[in-house]
């Protein structure tokens, strides 16, 4: 049998912030989003369930608390009312996955997967619009033992 450890078992649901520099800040209780602004009055912080392929980047008011197990965004003032574009949703995509990764480095657990919006993962599968730089999860059927294999698909980002 032997002994097991695992992070899971002691953690806590954390409010996950991907800040503009890419680093991974987290908050383990609610915290106010004014509180957050006062470290970095040039940006706003947007839900990255409510970003969506041209919609609209709306901030989320100073009011409100980062709820645990949401991720959520720091991005700069320049984007606010803005539409999100594709490759920028993808970008946003390879920053949140790399800063969770090294999260996940630093805990020493390799169960957090990459991640990529929702939206992002199906219009990627999808077919026509392959190579935005993410991390598709293939699973195999349960009992078969080979675990998650990951295929990566890596292109340029045009600027």
């Amino acid at each position: 049998m032997g002994i097991c450890c695992s992070c899971e078992a002691t953690s806590v649901a954390t409010a996950k912030l991907i800040l503009q520099d890419g680093k991974l800040q987290e908050f383990p209780y609610p915290v106010k989003v004014s509180h957050v602004l006062q470290k970095d009055p040039t940006c706003f912080i947007c839900n990255s369930d409510e970003m969506d392929f041209d919609d609209i980047l709306s901030a989320i008011n100073a009011d409100e608390e980062l709820q645990p197990g949401q991720l959520y965004f720091a991005l700069p003032l320049s984007r606010l009312k803005q539409p999100l574009l594709a490759e920028e949703m993808a970008a946003l995509a390879v920053k949140a996955s790399s800063a969770l990764k090294k999260r996940e480095e630093k805990c020493g657990c390799r169960r957090c997967p990459a991640v990529a919006p929702e939206g992002l993962r199906k219009r990627d599968v999808g077919g026509e619009n392959k190579g935005c730089g993410v991390v598709v999860v293939k699973r195999n059927r349960p009992g078969r033992g080979s675990g998650r294999k990951y295929e990566v698909n890596l292109s340029a980002i045009p600027e």
